[in-house]
C-alpha cells in the first residue's frame, strides 16, 4: 500500500515545497501545484513545516517559496533535499548586509 504524504507548493515557479506532516527519507512524493505534478524522492527526512527542493537549485540561485524569494542557496541542493539554514542564506532583514 502506497502512503500519501501531504505537501504544499503554491506557485509553479517555486523551487521548494513544504511538508504538512513528517515525511521519512526515501519517500516518493507527487507534489501537485496547479496543473503540474512533480515527482520527488526525498533524500532527507522532512519534518512538518519544513521545506524540501522540488528541482535542482544551484549555489547562488534564488530560492522561491509561495512565489517569493526567501533566500539564496549557499550550496548546490538536489531535489528531495531538506532546505533550511544549512543550505539557505536569508536575504530579508539582514542588518549585517545594510549598505552605508
Amino acid at each position: 500500500m502506497e502512503t500519501i504524504f501531504r505537501t504544499v507548493m503554491m506557485k509553479p515557479q517555486d523551487s521548494v515545497a513544504v511538508a504538512l506532516q513528517n515525511i521519512p527519507a526515501g519517500s516518493k512524493l507527487a507534489v501537485t501545484c496547479q496543473d503540474q505534478v512533480i515527482q520527488v524522492e526525498l533524500v532527507d527526512s522532512i519534518e512538518f513545516g519544513h521545506k524540501f527542493a522540488v528541482r535542482p537549485i544551484h549555489q547562488g540561485a534564488d530560492i522561491l517559496k509561495y512565489g517569493e524569494v526567501i533566500g539564496v542557496a549557499s550550496a548546490d541542493i538536489k531535489p528531495g533535499q531538506h532546505v533550511h539554514v544549512h543550505n539557505l542564506e536569508g536575504k530579508r532583514g539582514r542588518g549585517d548586509r545594510v549598505a552605508n
